[in-house]
């Protein structure tokens, strides 16, 4: 099979230490990935691609054994992905996330204002600012990326993201821009490998929402799926509740769930523009894929 998928999302925890307005509650049973069943679906995801993540839902800094876990991954020769709100920032965290193995580190910076409206965003702005410098000499090509992804609208910004905007700007020496539109340009170098990623905020899908449509298509078992942090392997990063599974790695091998029958018939449903699970029927993201199906390689 080789790389074939460009990502793949490993949960290690569905635990995180902020509740934003934005992101849903998690109804799953609370739970840390073990080690050793980390392990075992590290083996069975490195054939398949060059780069995970370490979230689906929570946040990755929660697990006390990071470290062990970002070993195996570098052992298997993968790169690591990963997106934290950053409020668990130290200097231990700080040194671990300078690990060669790691190619992205994303702080989601919506977090703090969306969480703590009323607080001083300068110390927890500050130990980022000082992982970034620290990443600036020590490994000056990790891609460090700040994100605001909570524009209410596709143009526009919050006033929430203004001090923070501010700050930056203070800091590195720059210019960055007050009015944006997502439709046209999302991502903004700052500095050297530091960009400044804005995009407006969405509904997660769920069972409980009415039906969007029942044509479309995405990029689900195409370019990534994930596997919940029970093992539970699932279609695609916004299926947080694992209402689409597909199988559980440690009961069966992973490439026998991504060849059978419930996987292929949703990419055969992806191929005729249609969307089989009834989850997909509920996704507002596909509304952001507006690549012709024609045109599309699914």
């Amino acid at each position: 099979m080789g790389s074939k998928y460009w990502k793949i999302h490993l949960e290690i925890s569905n635990i995180c230490n902020l509740q934003c307005s934005f992101c849903p509650e998690v109804v799953r049973a609370k739970k840390l990935v073990d080690v050793g069943q980390f392990a075992h679906a590290i083996e069975q995801v490195a054939p398949l691609t060059k780069t995970v993540t370490l979230h689906l839902m929570g946040d990755p800094l929660v697990h006390p054994k990071l470290g062990e876990l970002v070993e195996i991954c570098a052992r298997a020769g993968l790169q690591i992905f990963l997106v934290t709100n950053g409020v668990l920032l130290r200097e231990k965290e700080a040194e671990l996330l300078l690990h060669p193995a790691f190619r992205q580190i994303c702080f989601s910076l919506h977090s703090f204002p969306d969480n703590f409206p009323e607080k001083d965003p300068s110390v927890y702005l500050d130990r980022i600012f000082r992982f970034t410098e620290m990443a600036f000499e020590k490994r000056p090509t990790l891609f460090i990326n700040y994100r605001l992804w909570n524009l209410a609208q596709p143009r526009g910004q919050r006033s929430s993201n203004l001090e923070i905007l501010e700050r930056i700007e203070k800091h590195f020496g720059v210019t960055l821009p007050r009015e944006v539109d997502v439709r046209e340009r999302k991502n903004h170098i700052v500095k050297n490998y530091l960009s400044l990623h804005f995009d407006t905020e969405f509904v997660w899908p769920a069972m409980d929402l009415p039906v969007l449509g029942e044509q479309g298509v995405c990029y689900g078992l195409k370019s990534h799926f994930g596997v919940l942090v029970d093992g539970t392997v699932v279609p695609c990063c916004l299926d947080k509740e694992g209402a689409i599974p597909l199988g559980n790695l440690h009961d069966t091998p992973l490439r026998d769930i991504l060849a059978g029958p419930r996987a292929q018939a949703l990419l055969a449903g992806f191929r005729r523009g249609e969307l089989v699970e009834p989850l997909c029927q509920r996704c507002q993201y596909i509304e952001r894929f507006e690549t012709p199906l024609a045109a599309q390689s699914i």
